[in-house]
């Protein structure tokens, strides 16, 4: 999830921990924790941009890093709050929530997570939800908004908190139960329209959770598509992208290149785009694909300009974006 959310969801957690002991330096304490994982952002400032993909959402999103942190975390807080009532155990039990949370709801998104990291290098993705969806990010927002406002012995406090992470709780599992079954219906219309396949996958379109992007093929191509939850036809119309490759000769022993098909799971083509081989990762949607079907994929990577990928997995994500954009995203939710 976007930093915001794990921020929001902390600062909610550590109130309802320890607000009424340590008022709110608890929620304090509970954002630092949700937020530790995401300091593999720092690997940026010295890897090239293939090896922070694989970087990012790694080591720092594991059990063993979880492990790790959790006494440090611990033993740090326990030492500077004395004297208080809070047992080491509790403390460990708290931290270690607060963060195994943080790597469990980032494997709800497209990008995936090491949670086996060093031992396995498998991904973990349940696309079940766009990394900044603000039908689940507003409520712990409101809530921490309002434990932020209020005074610490005021007993509503308690609800602020419940309903910050309560409602974002249920939120995650009606879009498991969207997920269940836009896959139950993806897998009857490929039958249906004879489209074979090796893999595929479905994930949200960006910012909600009702249009959802398909992607299904093998090592020839894919075929790309829009499903909304208000479809009555089980029909999509889809376009197909060749992998291409052949084109890949011409980099082989590339080492980004080889970072690049590691990260997307194979679920990539290549393209020629003047002078340059283009890498797409499929995993990451279209710009405005539902408005534009052939349109180009967000995630693009130059394989012989690496200078010129350095915000490669958001590229261009918003781009073209306006009044009209919207509307056509609203009208194909709505469904056919």
């Amino acid at each position: 999830m976007d930093s915001f959310t794990h921020l929001a969801l902390g600062a909610c957690m550590g109130e309802a921990f320890a607000g009424r002991i340590l008022g709110k330096k608890a929620m304090l304490w509970g954002a630092l924790a949700q937020s530790i994982p995401d300091i593999d952002f720092i690997s940026s400032f010295w890897m090239d941009t293939s090896s922070h993909l694989l970087a990012h959402r790694g080591f720092t999103h594991s059990f063993l890093f979880c492990a790790i942190i959790t006494p440090l975390f611990a033993l740090l807080a326990e030492r500077l709050h004395r004297p208080h009532n809070i047992r080491l155990w509790q403390w460990m039990l708290f931290f270690g929530g607060v963060i195994f949370i943080h790597i469990f709801i980032d494997a709800f998104n497209n990008y995936g997570v090491g949670w086996f990291e060093p031992f396995s290098h498998k991904r973990i993705s349940f696309n079940a939800i766009y990394v900044a969806d603000p039908f689940f990010s507003i409520w712990p927002g409101i809530a921490c908004i309002g434990l932020v406002l209020e005074k610490r012995w005021l007993p509503q406090r308690k609800k602020w908190w419940r309903m910050g992470l309560g409602i974002s709780a249920l939120y995650l599992l009606y879009c498991l139960f969207n997920k269940a079954k836009i896959d139950s219906d993806i897998k009857e219309i490929l039958t249906k329209q004879h489209i074979t396949y090796t893999r595929y996958f479905t994930t949200p379109a960006p910012l909600q959770n009702w249009l959802w992007y398909v992607v299904a093929g093998s090592d020839s191509g894919y075929h790309v598509g829009f499903r909304s939850l208000f479809d009555s036809k089980k029909k999509i119309i889809f376009q197909y992208f060749p992998r291409n490759d052949s084109l890949l000769r011409q980099v082989s022993g590339n080492e980004d290149l080889d970072h690049l098909i590691r990260f997307s799971q194979q679920f990539y083509t290549v393209e020629k785009w003047g002078d340059t081989l283009v890498f797409n990762d499929l995993r990451f949607g279209q710009v405005i694909g539902w408005q534009n079907a052939g349109g180009k994929f967000v995630f693009h990577y130059y394989l012989q300009h690496p200078g010129n990928n350095k915000l490669v997995v958001q590229r261009g994500r918003f781009e073209g974006w306006n009044r009209q954009t919207g509307l056509s995203l609203v009208r194909k939710i709505k469904g056919n």
